[in-house]
């Protein structure tokens, strides 16, 4: 099977005994029926990938979360959503393929939908720039969701890059300055605005899309300021350790919400989301609709000064001392994007 993971080897190989069985049955144990064989092998293939997907390392959730036939922005806003329609360009320099966005609905409510879109062969990463958006691409989320704030509509966005474009081009044309006008602005839209991690959250090139009054991620996917391999470029002088670079990152969902720096991990089928598009889809929309009508019962006062807090609290910490008893009290430094 194609796009298989290390850590999925001893599914696939009991997968490989039980299709031999089916095509060779006369090659089924003696003493035992062909059906009772087939039942053994398939509930061992249950017991085996149950084990193992729920016992996942954080490196093997970023494994997931990079998967080449999970779920993709476009892929939810044509299942969670309807009816989407997608709207082009800055209006100052040009379209930008890796962030995509436009009007839709969500289960009777009108909104505007934004996310950073991979592509799945190729010719369409490098149409989409392997979904890491130049400033353009953030400047076009901006136009978009100040238009939604216009006509008050929700905003939607959903995350899954390895982080903004770090190319010449890029930096020419201020990356680090429309991820920083994005932040601001976010802070102050009067619209609800919901995020979802679906898959990769990388550094600054998520946070530019990431400012909302409700941060949710999915099971497996990660949200960090580095990527594992780049930490471990930095620490280790090799990205061989991305394995233990992960694990010291807490990028997971379980770690992020334990930290409150998302708000409610979103259940994947055991698996992962590539194994059932249409059950998480579904899932998504619950939990977007749930959280979407939450918001929206708040006055505008009471969300923007909960949204402000919400991200004025991140980056707390506690000092050690040599003496362990003795904790300073916590601190708070501003957040700052990547």
């Amino acid at each position: 099977m194609k796009h298989r993971l290390d850590f999925e080897k001893p599914i696939l190989e009991l997968q490989s005994k039980l299709e031999e069985l089916r095509e060779h049955p006369e090659k089924h144990s003696l003493g035992i029926s062909f059906e009772e064989e087939i039942q053994i092998i398939e509930k061992k293939i249950e017991e085996t990938r149950r084990q193992i997907f729920l016992n996942l390392t954080p490196w093997q959730r970023v494994q997931l979360a990079r998967h080449p036939r999970r779920p993709y922005t476009l892929d939810y806003f044509e299942t969670t959503f309807t009816d989407f329609q997608e709207l082009h360009g800055d209006r100052l320099f040009a379209e930008d393929r890796a962030m995509v966005g436009g009007f839709a609905r969500l289960a009777g409510h009108h909104v505007l939908v934004i996310g950073t879109q991979k592509g799945r062969d190729t010719k369409e990463n490098i149409l989409r720039n392997f979904g890491s958006a130049h400033p353009e691409g953030y400047r076009k989320a901006l136009r978009l969701m100040q238009l939604a704030n216009k006509f008050g509509l929700p905003i939607i966005t959903l995350i899954d890059t390895a982080g903004a474009y770090p190319g010449v081009g890029a930096e020419e044309r201020h990356i680090s300055e429309a991820i920083a006008v994005n932040l601001r602005e976010m802070t102050l839209l009067e619209v609800p605005i919901i995020t979802a991690v679906i898959g990769e959250g990388g550094s600054g090139g998520a946070l530019g899309i990431g400012v909302a009054d409700r941060v949710l991620i999915l099971e497996n996917a990660y949200y960090s300021v580095i990527s594992p391999e780049g930490c471990a470029a930095i620490l280790w002088k090799d990205r061989a350790n991305a394995a233990k670079a992960a694990a010291a990152l807490r990028i997971t969902a379980k770690d992020l919400l334990e930290l409150k720096l998302v708000d409610e991990i979103v259940p994947e089928p055991l698996g992962g989301a590539h194994t059932d598009p249409a059950a998480i889809a579904a899932t998504l929309k619950t939990h977007l609709v749930k959280h979407l009508e939450e918001i929206l019962a708040l006055p505008v006062s009471e969300r923007l000064k909960q949204r402000y807090a919400k991200f004025r609290a991140h980056g707390h910490f506690v000092e050690k001392t040599e003496n362990a008893a003795e904790m300073k009290p916590a601190k708070s430094v501003e957040p700052v994007a990547a």
